[in-house]
């Protein structure tokens, strides 16, 4: 449903709800005008016209009896009155198929496109007396042919995965570009809590206004972004100067230009909060069903593209664990294999320091205390036999202090087993 802030929302009827994305392109994309009106003369005075053709070129200046460039002005610029000269001093017709015609001036100024044809009256003796005037009005063909491309390129980059930013940009300026009156277009995106709504895209904005609503809380009567993610449902605010949603933002609003606020929340396909959004106006106005529709389509990309960049978000972050998680396992099984190698190491060490004691303890029946380290090995130690070592199977040896304690870190249940305590201070002292 729609709230107008200040109001009670109100149920929207279910078949309107049904007719969903076709009702919008038959609101953005209506059936086409045919205009007709009959020009008299060399200065193409208007002697008739249907009344299609006074919607057109507007109420205020629907008249008969005056010459087409005196009622539209902007004609003369734009080639169309030299046209309707040319058929008339020819006597040929002339068709024009998608004729690009600016109606209007100033702030008032619409682009519109035609397919028409001049064809030239004649009197009773074949003269040129006037033109016929009969024409199509294709602007909102060529705006739906506009759209589509323009859709079609949002969704061919959501596929590609580009980035979130750009892609919400484009959407924006895109928004900007069709709308057939001047609006700006602003994209809020959730923090993960739904809590508050942080800058994602507003081309046209200030970047000042950007700065100052970026991270914004969602809440009843916060702005209409803020109201619309609370309440998830489109918030229309046609005057902020008066709104209570906009008393905590209406300064800045000032500041900025802004006089309308029409926000719509972006949502997930299992209704979590992605986002909103809105379509902001110089002044205060109220949405029309193009508008209204305009927003649904692009609602929806939106949804479409914010939903695409969470997946790969969490994509992303599962390979980065994952990745982390083979590292951490690669330094473990390195580690262990380092240990392995060490203990394998040590095994072999301490085998080689067993023997060592076995030879030097069936050497001791000749010299109980012999003079040099027997702990050696094949090249033997120089160094003298202070220490006396033993392990329990009986076996004793005499060792410098460096050969002692290689044999006490690697064989296991070798001890110190000097009779004198001599050779305890000199382990100690190594």
């Amino acid at each position: 449903m729609t709230a107008v802030a200040g109001q009670q929302p109100t149920a929207v009827d279910s078949s309107v709800a049904g007719h969903g994305a076709e009702e919008d392109l038959r609101s953005l994309f209506g059936q086409s005008t045919a205009v007709f009106a009959s020009l008299a003369g060399p200065t193409h005075l208007l002697e008739s016209a249907n009344p299609a053709f006074f919607v057109t070129i507007g109420e205020t200046r629907a008249r008969t009896g005056a010459p087409l460039v005196d009622l539209m002005p902007e004609l003369a610029g734009q080639g169309v009155i030299a046209l309707l000269d040319e058929v008339y001093r020819t006597g040929e017709p002339y068709t024009g198929r998608d004729v690009r015609v600016v109606l209007g001036a100033g702030p008032h100024a619409r682009e519109s496109f035609f397919d028409f044809t001049y064809e030239p009256r004649r009197d009773a003796d074949g003269k040129v007396t006037g033109i016929r005037v009969i024409g199509v009005e294709t602007t909102q063909v060529k705006h739906a042919q506009r759209l589509m491309a323009e859709h079609r390129a949002l969704v061919e980059q959501i596929a590609r995965q580009a980035p979130l930013t750009e892609v919400l940009d484009g959407m924006a300026r895109c928004i900007e570009n069709l709308a057939p009156q001047e609006v700006l277009v602003s994209v809020l995106l959730a923090d993960p809590d739904g809590r508050h709504l942080r800058h994602g895209a507003a081309p046209s904005l200030p970047d000042f206004y950007n700065q100052a609503i970026d991270g914004i809380a969602t809440g009843e009567g916060v702005g209409s972004c803020g109201t619309a993610a609370h309440r998830r449902e489109p918030v229309i605010v046609t005057d902020i100067a008066t709104d209570p949603f906009w008393d905590d933002f209406r300064d800045l609003a000032e500041r900025a230009g802004l006089g309308a606020c029409w926000s719509t929340p972006i949502l997930a396909r299992d209704g979590s909060l992605l986002g909103t959004f809105a379509m902001y106006q110089r002044l205060p106005r109220v949405p029309q069903d193009t508008d209204l529709a305009l927003a649904r389509v692009f609602t929806g990309t939106a949804a479409l593209a914010i939903e695409r960049h969470h997946i790969e978000q969490a994509k992303a972050a599962a390979d980065a664990r994952a990745r982390a998680a083979h590292d951490e396992l690669a330094k473990v099984v390195q580690a262990e294999r380092e240990l392995r190698a060490e203990a394998e190491q040590r095994a072999a060490a301490a085998a080689e320091l067993t023997a060592r004691m076995r030879a030097a303890a069936a050497a001791q029946a000749a010299t109980p205390h012999p003079e040099q380290c027997q702990l050696g090995g094949t090249g033997g130690c120089p160094a003298p036999a202070e220490i006396k070592i033993a392990d329990s199977w009986g076996d004793s040896a005499w060792g410098c202090p460096t050969h002692v304690e290689e044999a006490i870190i690697n064989v296991r249940s070798v001890f110190i087993a000097s009779e004198e305590l001599g050779g305890l201070a000199a382990y100690l002292r190594r």
